[in-house]
């Protein structure tokens, strides 16, 4: 399949935000919302997996239905939901990431995501590499800065974080370079209301 981007113009800068959401929530939309405007970005482009290799995928909707609701929880105009991965034959993120900047070279992507994603990203494949690929933005997440910051990944990677005062100039950075952004946090979660709907 050739995978149909969307849409971008040379020299912009472009989160990219992926996960299974599933199902989407406003949290989700608060995390895009400020690596938007704590970043500067362009564009934010959010990347719904076919199947996170680290999560059961019992139970997952299919793709379209995510990418549905997603885009009903994700409407703005800067915020394109795409399933891009699945476009790109890729269930993994440093295949997606090294697809992206390969074809899109032009662009200056950063990888978006939760301090519970940070507390983990040791246990990703090739975890290493997609921090040499692209700069990082870890939003705080509730519960998360403590395992966070004290993780692995974070431990390893810590001569590379930047002050949250530099936010601005972080899509410009060479890779490896991240940031730890805090602020207002959304409590909500994927886990948690999948939970309370098999409760009812």
């Amino acid at each position: 399949m050739i995978p149909s981007f969307p849409p971008h113009s040379g020299g912009q800068r472009i989160g990219l935000y992926g996960g299974s959401f599933n199902p989407p929530h406003d949290g989700h939309r608060h995390v895009a919302l400020m690596a938007m405007r704590r970043l500067a970005l362009d564009r934010l482009w959010l990347l719904v997996t076919p199947g996170n290799p680290l999560k059961d995928h019992d139970g997952l909707p299919p793709l379209e239905a995510r990418l549905a609701a997603a885009r009903s929880v994700m409407s703005h105009s800067r915020i394109d939901v795409t399933g891009l991965e699945e476009a790109l034959g890729s269930d993994l993120t440093v295949d997606t990431i090294a697809a992206l900047t390969s074809r899109l070279p032009s662009l200056r992507f950063v990888w978006i995501m939760g301090g519970d994603n940070l507390a983990s990203f040791h246990l990703w494949h090739r975890w290493r590499r997609i921090a040499d690929l692209v700069p990082l933005a870890v939003i705080d997440r509730p519960g998360a800065t403590h395992l966070a910051l004290h993780s692995p990944a974070a431990q390893a990677l810590a001569r590379f974080r930047i002050p949250e005062s530099a936010a601005l100039t972080l899509a410009e950075r060479r890779a490896p370079a991240w940031i730890y952004l805090h602020g207002r946090r959304s409590s909500l979660s994927s886990t948690a209301l999948r939970a309370k709907e098999l409760g009812r």
